[in-house]
């Protein structure tokens, strides 16, 4: 099923049950996947080097703020809510591509039908839940340099390219941080010959001289997936 880890590590007899229903999709950038307060009614599922994120609008309705990133290895929507409930948060493709996309309801009869399927899906709950606790953690505690390099390693090593389509001010309001405050980390990266920027995109031209700039919040993550979900999260190319 194209190259989504979480379907791609189905047995064959769960993924036949999900074929039928499968349906491909090319989105671009900034596609609303699942507005925030509508009922979940589809579960998407990122492929190949697609992104997407979880964004919480901040309150003065001028930025929104990301607290989850969903690549190859994960999905969006009633894969989580389990029916269609409504979404709490904006769902919103980072880097565009290929996306599959199944019915909430379709996905719900299948894992009544399967027992393994509906554990394996619940097991992805528990790691994109730890992966938000880790980020609300991240944010409380750590520098704007660690959040910065961090959050370039993951974007990097989902898509599996060295060059990440973001400006600094979309940097800025996915951290949750002033402008100003990135740009200075951008400068200082750049001038170390860490990254390059162009119109609309960074560069990561010496990843384990990011990596030391990093916190271990990725690192912490993967163990969690390892132990949950053996072979699914995305490592650095």
């Amino acid at each position: 099923m194209l190259d989504n880890e979480l379907l791609a590590k189905l047995n064959e007899d769960d993924r036949q049950r999900l074929a039928p229903h499968m349906m491909v999709f090319e989105l671009d950038r900034k596609a609303i996947l699942q507005p925030a307060g509508e009922e979940v009614v589809n579960t998407w599922f990122p492929c190949g080097s697609s992104l997407a994120s979880f964004q919480l609008g901040s309150e003065d309705g001028e930025g929104a703020v990301e607290v989850a990133l969903i690549g190859r290895e994960g999905a969006i929507g009633g894969i989580v809510s389990n029916g269609s409930l409504p979404a709490y948060a904006n769902a919103v493709v980072r880097v565009g591509g290929s996306f599959f996309r199944l019915k909430t309801a379709a996905l719900e009869q299948a894992k009544l039908d399967s027992l393994t399927l509906r554990h394996w899906f619940s097991r992805y709950s528990d790691c994109l839940i730890a992966q938000i606790f880790q980020t609300s953690a991240c944010n409380a505690t750590h520098t704007i340099m660690q959040r910065a390099a961090k959050w370039l390693l993951a974007a990097m090593a989902r898509t599996r390219q060295p060059q990440v389509a973001i400006t600094q001010e979309q940097l800025a309001e996915t951290l949750g941080v002033g402008r100003t405050f990135v740009a200075r980390v951008i400068r200082q990266l750049r001038d170390e010959g860490i990254i390059s920027t162009s119109r609309g995109a960074i560069t990561i031209i010496n990843r384990s001289a990011l990596q030391a700039k990093a916190c271990r919040c990725t690192e912490l993550i993967e163990n969690h997936y390892d132990v949950v979900l053996h072979g699914i999260y995305p490592r650095d190319p």
